[in-house]
């Protein structure tokens, strides 16, 4: 792992408190009025408001699309985010993800929660070998979270995508499962309260 935190501290949060689970039925509506916020919509490719016929178009196809996993960030069994693995492929043992915090309530520490629970999800259930991610590179809090978690910088896209009339730079981003294992119990300790899990 390349960075790890100096001085543990966990955020208050308990691992039995917070789970992913699958993208249901039920999310249509409440991921719809997430991804339109203005604070998600601001670190996206994708940032137009977007119609509910086209979240319909897209949600349907999500739940059956086999090269992708999409799942919701539960905090004590309330909704608070949302967790996308896209591009699955197993040939090449590697897949893309993003997340975000769709409630602005949600408890401090639930972002790095919810990375922690998407690390376990893809080297565990899903089994795959290379997460790999894109981040804006002005996004620097999310940039800084994933290498916190093991992240290594693949490389940068430069003036890669127009986000208010600006060219930016993306961040290339990939984590391998080899030493999820190993790393893992040293996060927990940072991530949540009480004994490792």
């Amino acid at each position: 792992m390349t960075e790890t935190p100096r001085t543990p501290r966990s955020s208050g949060l308990r691992f039995e408190d917070c789970r992913l689970r699958p993208l249901g039925p039920d999310d249509e509506a409440r991921t719809l009025a997430w991804r339109n916020q203005d604070r998600v919509r601001a670190n996206m490719y994708s940032d137009h408001l977007i119609a509910a016929d086209e979240h319909a178009r897209w949600f349907a196809g999500s739940l059956s699309n086999p090269a992708a996993a999409y799942r919701i960030y539960e905090y004590q069994e309330r909704p608070m985010g949302f967790v996308s693995f896209t591009g699955i492929d197993r040939h090449n043992d590697r897949c893309s993800w993003a997340f975000y915090l769709g409630e602005a309530d949600a408890p401090r520490g639930s972002g790095a929660a919810m990375e922690l629970l998407a690390l376990d999800q893809v080297f565990g259930d899903l089994g795959i070998g290379k997460l790999c991610c894109e981040v804006f590179a002005f996004n620097a809090a999310v940039v800084r979270l994933h290498k916190r978690f093991g992240f290594v910088e693949e490389g940068r896209l430069v003036r890669h995508a127009l986000k208010d009339d600006q060219l930016q730079d993306v961040v290339l981003l990939a984590r391998f499962a080899d030493s999820w294992a190993e790393d893992r119990p040293a996060l927990m300790a940072t991530v949540f309260e009480g004994p490792p899990v």
